[in-house]
């Protein structure tokens, strides 16, 4: 029983709103995100094959992006999957423990993309700002510490999130009017007291969202200065290309996380909550490998390279 308090054994299982109960539209939401996820599996796994498999992108700039795509992967497969279950069996529930795993890992990724963005920010700072000194500060092995570092951080910063979420009691309801285990639906049916751990989302938020943001701002400010004083347009266009593709995905995902989660509980909406995590969740992590690789000409001269020797077999 949902109005029992306490729930200290944690057996029972939440309902998920999945945006709609009305039955017709159940089967066209499954297409659509069975296309989505498809098309982000392929897509960022189609990056990370390329560059692990071409010695040629082993540079500090396509090591981040493989990692971005392959944390793609792993973000959006921490929802999706889920969500095509339940659309496709109707079985919309999903357990306490399963819930948990799922918040955890879902923050933890968020987490890492954000810090992930911010450093290959930095990447770029670097190479525009500071060419001569760029194989000396961002080689391989100071890449991969970076990477290390980022990772690691990602997953320590939410531990005690999901840690103090998985002791609050849910005696108003079990039933989570989202798609998936977020924090800010679950903080709405508990009947603990969130004030800590919605001081600490705001800290938090603080920490990682405004900080990566405010250090990225400051990258870019120090990469257009320079930029705008190279002499050659050729030069300057090269320069904005290499940045350009980053720099929309860093837009488009503060903004969408901002408006998420730098708010109160009590403003949550279930409907603008739900736009603004099928933007970050699902659209972003699809656009991301067509974003960084479309006007890439040194990554699209690597595929023609490879599809050309898989012809002659």
């Amino acid at each position: 029983n949902p109005l029992t308090p306490g729930n200290l054994s944690k057996s029972f299982s939440f309902t998920v709103q999945c945006f709609t109960a009305e039955e017709d539209l159940q089967l066209p939401l499954f297409i659509l995100f069975l296309l989505i996820y498809l098309i982000t599996i392929l897509g960022n796994s189609a990056v990370f094959t390329t560059i692990t498999l071409s010695p040629k992108l082993h540079s500090p700039m396509y090591m981040f992006l493989g990692s971005l795509s392959f944390l793609d992967i792993s973000y959006t497969s921490t929802t999706l999957p889920k969500l095509l279950h339940m659309l496709y069996t109707q079985q919309k529930t999903i357990s306490f423990t399963g819930c948990m795993i799922q918040l955890y890992f879902f923050m933890a990724f968020a987490c890492t993309e954000g810090i992930l963005l911010s450093t290959m920010a930095y990447d770029r700072y670097v190479a525009i700002c500071h060419p001569l000194h760029y194989a000396r500060l961002m080689n391989q092995n100071h890449c991969a510490k970076f990477l290390s570092g980022v990772w690691v951080a990602g997953f320590l910063d939410t531990i005690p999130h999901a840690t103090l979420t998985a002791t609050l009691s849910f005696c108003k309801s079990h039933h989570i009017d989202h798609f998936f285990c977020d924090i800010i639906p679950l903080l709405k049916i508990t009947c603990s007291d969130t004030s800590t751990i919605e001081i600490m989302t705001y800290i938090n938020g603080v920490i990682v969202l405004i900080s990566t943001f405010a250090l990225t701002s400051i990258s870019y400010v120090f990469i257009i200065r320079t930029i705008l004083k190279i002499q050659s347009s050729q030069g300057r266009q090269k320069a904005f290309s290499t940045c350009t593709s980053h720099l929309t995905c860093v837009i488009l995902l503060y903004v969408t996380m901002t408006c998420s989660y730098m708010r109160p509980t009590e403003s949550y909406n279930p409907g603008l909550d739900s736009f603004f995590a099928l933007l970050y969740i699902s659209f972003i992590p699809m656009f991301n490998p067509f974003i960084y690789t479309l006007k890439n000409k040194e990554f699209k001269a690597i595929v023609s390279k490879t599809r050309a020797k898989r012809s002659l077999f």
